[in-house]
């Protein structure tokens, strides 16, 4: 999970510095002014003064400067996509739902992914395109419902920082045997003081690093020695023995719900990745994510699938995901997942405040980056007094708030089908592919049955 932290080690430095420079961090960005932040700009014409030749070899090396500037951006925006869905509540979810549903979870893992990909390859290319962010291009398409998509994304991410701070809570109870809620108060306090301190991100930022690595080289690790039938699981995702779509809805809400649709899109525009000739790497951009994305879902899922498949039963009211690596892994192993999975969780408040405080922007032009820091200090605060007054167990949050984001996620994926149907307008002239099109209104209409159905579900398990 590295580079969600690098983002967020930005963030923490530019908001505690000089608010002029707009934060490389979980969709920063602004509804006021240009699309690229001041030091991101593309190189302006050399000095006057200058010869020729110096002035030519400045512009050269300052345009070099600024691709590499922007292909950094679409490496953060492809990791700060696929990070921000591998957290606590995907680890939790993915646990849950492989206890109940076994191999044949492998089936929703792989739906999830191919809706992940209509989504984003849609989303991606459409903001890319208009230049605009989505609320604006919302506004433009259908008055009034930039405001409806920025309020659902608000309360989406209010949800998610419910669960981070669950997850945190969790996380601490794996390491130092901590009451869940007083951890979850810790980290989110600890979180806030991060948030305000000028060099503690970049400190977090390169021991995130190091602990994402280890992570995932767990994940493998576990994956491998836990012994999962591989076969079985590999057909079942193709010809499943059932199908649960509220596990499915849960999963897509957790990984594409929310901000998460729109924070790399964001991050790509801030950068000055804007108009129809950049389609293509915006493209790779998202399909890279979605795949790096999808690989760490399957990977994790046949290390828990293993562990439930030798006969353990994972308490999913408890932590599953940490009883499914205490037993492949021994004592050492879930002291190191506890630890990732609340350094994971505090990172992940930070961001998800961070970047839903950015959506309260579209309701007044006045809020500038000062006032930002205070709403996602407020954000966090908001979200830890809901939590510790939210008598459900933190791994029931943690399924929940990806549901909830996946009941709410097919309202703004309608419409960006409706843009790209009926308000060809707002696409400056670009002719946008059909079979895109055919295949977003394919999952709008797939999210929106599942959501249907899925909704009993989901709200029972916080009854």
């Amino acid at each position: 999970m590295p580079h969600k932290v690098n983002n967020l080690g930005l963030l923490f430095t530019n908001l505690a510095g000089s608010t002029r420079t707009r934060p490389a961090t979980e969709a920063a960005w602004t509804y006021q002014g240009e699309a690229m932040a001041d030091n991101e700009r593309a190189p302006e014409p050399a000095d006057t003064e200058h010869s020729a030749d110096t002035e030519h070899a400045g512009t050269a090396e300052q345009a070099k400067d600024f691709v590499k500037r922007r292909r950094a951006s679409l490496i953060g925006a492809i990791f700060m996509m696929a990070t921000s869905a591998i957290g606590p509540g995907f680890i939790t979810q993915t646990a849950t739902f492989t206890q109940q549903l076994g191999a044949a979870f492998a089936f929703g893992i792989l739906i999830s992914i191919l809706i992940d990909l209509a989504i984003q390859l849609n989303v991606w290319r459409m903001v890319t395109v208009t230049g605009k962010f989505a609320p604006t291009l919302a506004n433009q398409a259908i008055p009034g419902a930039g405001y409806v998509l920025a309020v659902l994304i608000i309360i989406g991410g209010l949800a998610f920082n419910i669960g981070n701070i669950a997850g945190a809570g969790l996380g601490l109870n794996v390491i130092f045997g901590l009451d869940p809620k007083i951890g979850g108060a810790l980290s989110a306090a600890l979180a806030i003081a991060i948030f305000l301190a000028r060099r503690a991100g970049v400190i977090v930022d390169r021991v995130l690093i190091v602990l994402g690595v280890g992570m995932i080289l767990l994940t493998l690790y576990v994956a491998i020695v836990s012994g999962p039938p591989v076969g079985d699981a590999l057909r079942q995702t193709v010809l499943p023995d059932t199908i649960n779509f509220a596990a499915i809805t849960t999963i897509v809400g957790g990984t594409v719900g929310g901000y998460i649709t729109y924070s790399g899109a964001h991050k790509m525009l801030d950068s000055g990745t804007v108009g129809a000739e950049h389609v293509k790497e915006v493209n790779r951009a998202a399909v890279n994510g979605i795949v790096v994305t999808g690989v760490m879902r399957y990977v994790l899922f046949l290390a828990v699938l293993g562990v439930v498949a030798s006969g353990v039963v994972l308490d999913t009211a408890g932590n599953p995901g940490a009883d499914a690596f205490q037993a492949a892994a021994g004592e050492v192993g879930l002291r190191f997942f506890g630890l990732v999975f609340w350094a994971a969780a505090v990172s992940s408040v930070i961001g998800a405040a961070f970047t839903s405080s950015s959506f309260f922007v579209v309701f007044s032009q006045k809020i500038d980056q000062r006032i930002r820091r205070f709403i996602t200090i407020g954000f966090i605060a908001v979200s830890t007094v809901l939590y510790l007054l939210w008598g459900a167990a933190p791994a029931t949050i943690l399924v929940f708030v990806g549901g909830l984001n996946g009941l709410v996620l097919p309202i703004g994926l309608a419409v960006f089908m409706y843009i790209g149907w009926f308000r060809s307008d707002l696409l400056k002239g670009y002719r946008y592919p059909k079979w895109l099109l055919i295949i977003g209104t394919l999952a709008t209409i797939l999210t929106v049955y599942m959501a249907i159905v899925s909704i009993g579900p989901i709200f029972a398990l916080i009854s």
